[in-house]
């Protein structure tokens, strides 16, 4: 680690562990967590469930516990547990943050802190040795040795971007709930998932900078670099842009006008470094700390969203160094949002046709290979940015059978282009564009390759018909949200 990073690193953490004692006695500082949240059907947007997970989390500071954000979303009930057994407390959530898979909770009785102690956090030894997993199980606290695998950087478990993340191997199983990892006193990481004995686990280093800007009253988030960039393998490419030397940098393809930043980088900029650290020309770099990563890591080690990074790039035969400010990440970034979080799926139903926002947990209702089992007409959306002119897409899902829509029965899956003469980019336009209809009659277009073309509902007939089927499929409402 480079002295500027070290630094700010030992700033933050010293900072984290103002209001902590030496966790000594790891039973006074993990306690155990049971969620219920809503769980929702985006196949059948008006039907409510709900889901359950048991966790962990790790108190650091007066009545403040981390654990991860998994599990926690959508939350309609939380209960908290300590020493393993015995009475159950209400908790409630105080912070979370999606992208980075990280959230503080708290007991709604100050009393349940009575005997508990906040811990330590940390970056692990250099060694990497003396590793542990920690949880309350059947009333005991488990030990379990874990080895140093890899660090990786990977998409997030709940959002698009990707982050750091450290693989360790493991005898304990049923892990991946924000169970510590700890070392030489004190916590070094998070689990947040498992695949056999391989845990995949958040380190301190990476969430260390949103929880010291939480503790300073911040609501800063994650940037990321939301250009497209790929590797330089052909010696021809680095000829043409007339760059000296060795073969070098990763050239960007494409800058995304959203999110909107200082549009300072450009398609062909070859990226030559980045905070000082040299990019190679499959795109990586050597990070003092963590060996090879990819150069995505620089986005999110040490930085938050708004900060600037300083990118060295060949344009135009020369050298030039751009001030790079890092976006945050939201959902939105994408044409199909990537989530949406703590609000209920929405949908709109005419005459038994229902529409849904074309979203990202809607292709990931056809199953965990949705890429290949989901629609062409549909997944050949999901790489794409929003535009003033298109700003979201909805689709037609499915249509109830009535015999009023007989003869469209088997359509679904079909992207929205206009409703009655009114181009669509998310339901509001569609609800809009339904108070307005020509001649009598909602004409439905759909976009090229969606199979058909056009539909036609009589305006007249269209509100009955609703009621009808509403009635008939036992559905609540026809909209969520209700129309205005």
């Amino acid at each position: 680690m480079n002295s500027t990073h070290r630094m700010l690193l030992t700033a933050l953490l010293a900072g984290l562990s103002s209001l902590n004692a030496p966790a000594a006695e790891w039973e006074n500082a993990i306690i155990s967590l049971q969620t219920t949240r809503k769980a929702f059907s985006y196949s059948r947007p008006w039907q409510r469930q709900s889901g359950s997970a048991n966790k962990t989390a790790v108190m650091i500071g007066a009545n403040e516990f981390l654990t991860t954000a998994e599990g926690l979303q959508d939350l309609t009930l939380l209960r908290l547990q300590k020493y393993g057994r015995g009475q159950w407390w209400a908790g409630e959530l105080s912070w979370i943050d999606h992208h980075a898979n990280i959230a503080v909770v708290r007991a709604r009785d100050l009393a349940f802190n009575d005997g508990l102690k906040p811990v330590e956090i940390g970056t692990p030894d250099p060694s990497r040795t003396g590793w542990e997993i920690i949880r309350w199980k059947s009333g005991n606290l488990e030990r379990r040795a874990a080895e140093y695998n890899q660090y990786l950087v990977q998409e997030g478990r709940l959002t698009f971007m990707q982050h750091l993340q450290l693989e360790a191997s493991s005898e304990i199983d049923a892990v991946g709930w924000g169970e510590p990892m700890i070392a030489d006193g004190r916590v070094v990481a998070l689990s947040a998932g498992q695949t056999g004995n391989n845990v995949r686990l958040l380190p301190v280093s990476f969430f260390a900078p949103l929880l010291q800007n939480r503790r300073e009253g911040g609501q800063r988030g994650l940037g990321y670099f939301p250009f497209v960039w790929t590797p330089v393998h052909n010696p021809d490419t680095f000829a043409h842009l007339g760059l000296p030397g060795e073969p070098r940098g990763a050239l960007i393809l494409d800058v995304p006008a959203v999110p909107a930043v200082k549009p300072n980088l450009k398609a062909r900029d070859l990226i030559l470094e980045v905070d000082g650290n040299p990019i190679d020309n499959e795109g990586y770099y050597r990070d003092p700390d963590h060996g090879l990563m990819i150069l995505e890591n620089l986005s999110t080690r040490g930085r938050l969203a708004g900060d600037t990074v300083k990118v060295k790039v060949w344009r135009n035969r020369a050298e030039a160094t751009i001030e790079y400010p890092l976006p945050a990440a939201n959902f939105t970034d994408r044409l199909l949002p990537f989530a949406a979080y703590d609000s209920e799926p929405e949908y709109l139903i005419v005459g038994g046709l229902v529409f849904q926002p074309l979203n990202l947990p809607l292709l990931q209702a056809f199953g965990q290979n949705w890429q290949q089992r989901a629609p062409l007409n549909l997944t050949k959306y999901s790489d794409e940015v929003p535009t003033p002119k298109r700003p979201g897409l909805v689709v037609l899902s499915m249509v109830l059978p009535d015999p009023f829509n007989l003869g469209y029965q088997d359509q679904r899956w079909l992207v929205v282009d206009k409703v009655n003469g009114r181009q669509i980019g998310g339901l509001p336009d569609l609800n809009a564009a339904l108070a307005a209809p020509p001649n009598g009659f909602h004409e439905f277009a759909f976009m090229p390759g969606s199979g058909v073309e056009r539909m036609v509902l009589d305006v007249a007939e269209t509100p009955a018909a609703t009621d009808r089927i509403l009635h008939q499929y036992r559905i609540p409402a026809a909209a969520h949200p209700p129309a205005e």
